[in-house]
């Protein structure tokens, strides 16, 4: 009976359909983007993918059930979500709850760049966009990237605002589909393409594409095997957005009545498919025009110095492609951002017991204030120091780094223990099957849930940490 008083008071999506798409758009972000590529065209592309796919279906739906049944059982955000499963593992909750406190401040900034980036392309201005020191000229500034910071964080403050039917559902049912009708039909140009290389030699989307999904075992070893799982294990935190608390704020609104393990096999679907065409999109484009050598360039500059200087070489064309490319990121972007911030606004709603209009003002504040600080990290308060995984960070490294590095991992593991050893995976299966759905992949879920996850993700914390060097 308190469920179903709960679950009325709560708002909820209005259908299954409506929480898919929620949950995808949430998914598809800049992680997916920029991060699917790189890390594809560093460990020998198709090799990758087949790690990733084969991940996707094992690991990642584990992880992706059992978070989406958490929320849907409990019908609580992250915050409450675990104290109400175990009084004992209210800590989790708490954990869960500060990794998208820490996320939203530098993901609104990064929303910023790709504005700017937007914003260029749309006033004909891509050309210089592609100049040398244009990215780092407008990240150093002073005032500049706060205010288009604060543009994208209103937006999204705005779309959770307006609630969960209103805005996310509905932001969601527009912005989705035109976001992927974007990455499809970029893509299907990337393959299109080709270009005249230095030595005279024709380079073509289509061996680009080659790159990406044929399996390059030439030098593989132990090492670089186990370099190119971690990676592709890392990648599905993004890919899925588990360890976030997003999918346990979501998973509380979806109706008691839905099929969830179809759900989820519709998002594990749409997702999968959408990271598999950003390496469509990102990887044969990057080739045509700065060979094999060029796709090794990592997150921002891959989005923001790479990807203009390709549009510049494109000639008329280019300004017009430069232009749709950015606006699907910003699309893929505060799909993502208003997930994250949610998952922070729903927490202070139950546990505090404010209205969400408290609720967002009062993130929104946090996540301005931090975001300040790491738009100064680049003039004011630059510094630099290194990290236990050998990489040099800024204050927005190194807020990334405590996040998905160390973090997500705990929740990951935490949620693992609690569920394979203490609760029992029945709850789970319950949850999920309680409208007399078949769970077809059960035992592969008691199995993941108990030995497999939490064994993969010490591996992953411990690489993390340093501990590991492999």
């Amino acid at each position: 009976m308190n469920e179903n008083h709960n679950a009325k008071k709560r708002n909820t999506f209005s259908n299954s359909f409506g929480f898919v798409l929620a949950a995808a758009g949430s998914a598809v972000g800049l992680g997916n983007i920029w991060r699917f590529p790189y890390l594809a065209a560093k460990d020998g592309g198709g090799l990758f993918l087949v790690m990733y796919l084969i991940l996707a279906v094992t690991f990642g739906f584990a992880l992706l059930t059992t978070e989406v049944a958490i929320g849907r059982k409990t019908k609580q955000s992250p915050l409450t979500a675990y104290k109400n499963l175990h009084k004992k593992w209210g800590w989790l909750g708490k954990v869960a709850c500060i990794i998208p406190m820490m996320i939203m401040p530098y993901y609104s900034v990064i929303g910023g760049w790709v504005l700017k980036y937007t914003i260029a392309f749309l006033t004909g201005k891509g050309a210089s966009a592609a100049e040398d020191g244009y990215f780092s000229s407008f990240i150093t500034a002073q005032i500049s990237p706060i205010v288009f910071t604060a543009i994208f964080l209103f937006l999204s403050c705005f779309v959770i605002y307006r609630g969960v039917k209103k805005g996310i559902e509905s932001l969601s049912k527009i912005l989705m589909p035109i976001l992927i009708l974007l990455v499809v039909g970029i893509s299907i140009f990337a393959l299109t393409m080709n270009h005249s290389a230095d030595d005279g030699s024709i380079r073509t989307g289509l061996q680009g594409l080659k790159i990406f999904v044929i399996p390059d075992f030439s030098n593989i070893t132990p090492n670089t095997f186990l370099i190119t799982l971690m990676d592709a294990m890392g990648q599905l935190f993004y890919s899925l957005s588990v360890a976030m608390g997003i999918m346990i704020a979501y998973g509380s609104y979806v109706p008691s009545e839905s099929n969830l393990v179809k759900s989820i096999n519709r998002i594990e679907i749409f997702d999968t498919a959408v990271a598999i065409l950003a390496g469509v999109m990102i990887i044969p484009t990057v080739f045509v025009f700065m060979g094999k050598e060029g796709v090794s360039a990592s997150g921002p500059g891959l989005m923001f110095v790479a990807m203009p200087k390709i549009f510049a070489q494109m000639g008329i064309i280019g300004s017009f492609v430069g232009a749709i490319f950015f606006i699907m990121v910003l699309f893929a972007a505060l799909t993502s951002s208003i997930s994250i911030l949610e998952a922070v606004v729903s927490s202070f709603m139950d546990e505090f017991g404010i209205s969400r209009r408290r609720a967002v003002v009062f993130e929104g504040i946090i996540a301005l204030f931090l975001g300040i600080v790491v738009c100064l990290g680049y003039n004011r308060l630059y510094f630099e120091v290194a990290l236990p995984n050998g990489a040099v960070a800024q204050i927005l490294d190194i807020m990334d780094y405590i996040s998905n590095n160390i973090l997500m991992p705990i929740v990951s593991i935490g949620t693992c223990i609690l569920i394979g050893w203490i609760l029992k995976p029945k709850t789970i299966l319950d949850e999920a099957t309680k409208n007399g759905e078949v769970f077809n992949r059960r035992n592969l879920y008691i199995f993941m849930v108990k030995f497999a996850a939490p064994f993969l993700l010490v591996i992953l914390f411990l690489k993390s940490l340093g501990i590991l060097n492999f």
